[in-house]
């Protein structure tokens, strides 16, 4: 049995080195009929195989963390446009010196908003010390998107204390790619964000959600109405930054419509204190 799995690895091998070599030799990867269909981009690419990519970026994901024993993590969400702040400072200084108040203004903008960077950065290491001296099936990982700002900051909280973390990167027009925190073995890359999401979603023990735009929106309102429906298990979701949430969204509002119910507003949790942050979690789970 042990000779037919090593034999049929390396015919697997073989074909996909025939593949590269080709391509990196400069030739164009036309449709040929011939080529296996594992290794046939034309193939996998079509409309009619989105399927198997769906397949695909659910099990490579998913395969790999089992691999490393990531079973449990902590999904941080928040804005990619957030600086860390020593760049904020330097905008600032920069901006100082050229005299242009409006440049003036945007950097002291991001000054302010570098606060939550730091924030996240400390989160992030608050949760991985704790689980650094955890057993294995008993620490939680924790888990981006993988790109700048906010994700960035709580890679690097949990990098600076040596703690493995996850990246979930996904394409998009304008190339993003993963932040330099990420754990290397625990950096992926989607296409479709139905899949992104649904990976988010399949090891989250608790969301803490930092001031975002539209994306941070879209995660933050999906996993909610799954727990207020029931289609996800009760967590801990944490809103950082009370000033910016009760300013963007009126829940009172919501509830003085019956377009919510009372009960709705306990499934949340507001916050400015990363340890405050970190202990709704850990009396959650009486860590």
């Amino acid at each position: 049995m042990d000779a037919n799995t090593q034999l049929q690895d390396s015919r697997l091998a073989h074909a996909w080195s025939e593949l590269h070599n080709y391509a990196v030799s400069g030739n164009p990867l036309h449709a040929d009929s011939y080529r296996l269909a594992f290794a046939d981009p034309e193939f996998l690419l079509r409309r009619e195989t989105r399927g198997i990519r769906f397949q695909l970026e659910l099990l490579k994901p998913d395969l790999g963390q089992t691999a490393q024993g990531v079973e449990n993590t902590i999904v941080v969400y928040g804005s990619a446009r957030f600086l860390a702040p020593e760049d904020a400072q330097r905008l600032l200084e920069d901006a100082r010196a050229s005299g242009d108040e409006q440049r003036i203004a945007l950097a002291e903008r991001a000054v302010r908003n570098a606060t939550y960077y730091d924030a996240a950065r400390r989160f992030a290491a608050l949760v991985a010390t704790f689980s650094e001296a955890r057993p294995l099936p008993e620490r939680m990982y924790i888990c981006t998107g993988g790109g700048p700002g906010i994700m960035e900051a709580a890679n690097r909280g949990a990098h600076e204390v040596g703690a493995p973390n996850v990246g979930l990167n996904i394409t998009l027009p304008h190339e993003q790619s993963g932040n330099r925190y990420i754990t290397p073995s625990l950096s992926y890359k989607f296409h479709y964000f139905a899949m992104r999401k649904m990976h988010f979603m399949m090891r989250a023990k608790a969301l803490v959600v930092f001031p975002g735009g539209f994306g941070t929106m879209d995660e933050l309102f999906e996993v909610l109405t799954l727990v207020q429906t029931t289609k996800a298990k009760p967590v801990p979701i944490v809103l950082f930054g009370s000033a910016f949430w009760r300013a963007l969204i009126n829940f009172d509002v919501m509830l003085e419509h019956g377009t919510i119910s009372p009960a709705d507003l306990e499934l949340f949790h507001i916050t400015d204190d990363p340890a405050e942050a970190w202990d709704i979690i850990r009396t959650f789970y009486g860590l």
